[in-house]
């Protein structure tokens, strides 16, 4: 059956995933700290770049297995329509990472976008039970990643979706940002929680839902 899961969500000490408005100029909204040690080379597998398995580059790794769709916010995507280019098509260029269908939640109407490497991004306004039965259905049986931002995860937890997060605490702290637990106190009873502390000091949170909760 197919999961919803969130892999390699930073967050600050306390309790900050992103930074403030995102701009063009500001694409994390102020928090690029939280993402100083992330080697997103390793989202397709050790094949990706030669160099050892960490255990940092081995958690970032389970980003891609077993994923169809991804389902991201706006921001994610890109910063609001009048602070972007007309020809935006997302912050990665011609190679998005994904290579799967990907559905941004927002209220703007963009027709689809395709590329070459599989990535197609979907613009989709809706709640997240109508989001997630479009990405269920794109992922064809796979698991649907959500991607993000801070605030389109917690839709999808206030809404009870999740199965699966993988969280990363930085050691640092924002001071102010977007968090991830505003309005889910009471979320934890859902889930069983593992954590695990890697030389480079980040502490990786695996959640699985509890079976029958």
């Amino acid at each position: 059956m197919s999961r919803t899961r969130v892999h390699n969500l930073n967050i600050s000490l306390d309790g900050y995933a992103a930074g403030g408005a995102v701009t063009l100029d500001s694409p994390i909204g102020g928090a690029e700290a939280l993402f100083g040690g992330f080697d997103g080379r390793y989202i397709h597998g050790i094949d990706a770049l030669d160099a050892p398995v960490t255990l940092d580059r081995a958690l970032t790794m389970l980003w891609g297995q077993g994923v169809g769709a991804e389902i991201m916010g706006r921001a994610k995507f890109g910063p609001p329509a009048a602070d972007r280019p007309d020809d935006w098509r997302g912050w990665w260029g011609d190679e998005p990472p994904f290579r799967t269908p990907v559905f941004v939640m927002t209220h703007e109407k963009l027709p689809t976008m395709e590329f070459a490497n599989g990535t197609s991004f979907h613009f989709v306004d809706g709640s997240p039970q109508e989001v997630l039965r479009l990405a269920q259905e794109a992922a064809g049986g796979l698991d649907v990643r959500l991607g993000g931002g801070p605030s389109s995860i917690r839709q999808f937890l206030q809404a009870d979706l999740v199965d699966f997060l993988h969280l990363v605490t930085v050691p640092i702290t924002l001071g102010r940002g977007t968090s991830l637990w505003d309005g889910v106190s009471g979320t934890e009873d859902r889930f069983t929680v593992e954590s695990v502390t890697s030389p480079s000091g980040l502490v990786h949170q695996l959640w699985n839902r509890k079976p029958g909760s």
